[in-house]
């Protein structure tokens, strides 16, 4: 696909995944139950989480679950345009700060670097497909952490609703090792 059919493409397919998305009170728990089932990362990892906005599914049942296990917590820092996110220390009661685009991060910290991802996304397929905001953050970070790390693991998180028959992609775009939601986990 060339750019300009790309470009028009993913838009549709974020509109679609935006009205198809829908906060259901029970979803961060249930997401919680299957990832700790299902894909419950090594010991010691430390976790590259994020804090839900809007109708994007309750990430903060699986951040406390697994804070709790023991593990390091790490949510993003949005940095400029065209940059990877940077990852702080998170923990239960830290004090936040507003990000760009309605994101929270915690305030204070040193950047440190996560080992296994939990990756927000609006738009999922069965091969590790994702569509996100558009601002090509998690791409360009997924591409730095593997190179360091060949092994990352990376679960993007969703509503089951936000799955599509094909996420259209680009070259730049990074693919994830699962996919969970309320209902279970995908493994491309």
């Amino acid at each position: 696909m060339t750019e300009a059919p790309l470009l028009a493409a993913k838009a549709e397919a974020r509109r679609l995944a935006l009205a198809a998305r829908r906060a259901e009170p029970e979803a961060g728990r249930m997401l919680r139950d299957v990832i700790l089932a299902e894909a419950p990362p090594p010991s010691g990892a430390i976790i590259g989480g994020f804090w839900p906005m809007g109708s994007e599914i309750d990430t903060r049942p699986l951040l406390e679950a697994l804070h709790a296990r023991g593990h390091v917590i790490a949510l993003p820092v949005t940095p400029p345009r065209g940059n990877p996110l940077l990852f702080r220390a998170w923990a239960p009661g830290i004090t936040m700060a507003e990000g760009p685009m309605g994101t929270r991060h915690p305030a204070a910290g040193e950047p440190i670097t996560p080992a296994w991802l939990i990756v927000p996304l609006l738009a999922f397929d069965r091969t590790g497909a994702r569509l996100g905001y558009g601002g090509g953050y998690y791409d360009r970070t997924l591409t730095l952490l593997r190179g360091a790390n060949p092994s990352l693991t990376a679960i993007g998180v969703a509503h089951a609703a936000q799955e599509i028959p094909q996420v259209p992609t680009g070259p730049h775009d990074a693919r994830l090792t699962a996919i969970a939601t309320e209902r279970g986990l995908i493994r491309p």
